[in-house]
């Protein structure tokens, strides 16, 4: 499970370093894509497999779905890391997600999501307060 904050930069390459918690995990090979609210979602490489074959299963009859897959899949970008634990993300999803220098990685159970650290600010900013008076109907009897 991929849990906490970290704070890598992007180098000029567009290579960031994983957090180390990770880069056991990670080593083996993972996958790069487009995530919702302009991040990235970072998965270990048999978790996007596990998730693009059930994406196989869904009704491509649906314009939604197949609009989904589309952004989806053609921004994923399998990667290994080098040996210092750092990935290349590629210009495009660089783009998608606003990603200059300044990073945030967070763990978001399955997956890492990375953010533009000002762009995380801004989001947390919005969203802590509805998550701190949120009752049990978001996530019934989980608490």
């Amino acid at each position: 499970m991929f849990l906490g904050t970290h704070t890598p930069r992007l180098d000029d390459k567009g290579r960031m370093f994983l957090p180390a918690k990770y880069r056991e995990r990670l080593a083996s090979g993972l996958v790069v894509t487009r995530g919702q609210e302009r991040c990235l979602y970072v998965f270990p490489m048999t978790e996007f497999e596990r998730i693009a074959t059930s994406m196989q299963s869904t009704p491509t009859s649906n314009r939604a779905v197949r609009d989904y897959q589309r952004v989806f899949l053609s921004g994923a970008s399998d990667e290994i890391p080098d040996k210092q634990g750092r990935i290349t993300v590629p210009a495009t999803l660089r783009e998608y997600a606003g990603l200059t220098h300044e990073c945030t990685v967070i763990g978001a159970g399955s997956r890492l999501e990375v953010w533009d650290t000002s762009a995380w600010t801004s989001y947390l900013a919005q969203t802590e307060q509805s998550f701190a008076d949120q009752a049990e109907e978001v996530v019934p009897g989980l608490l």
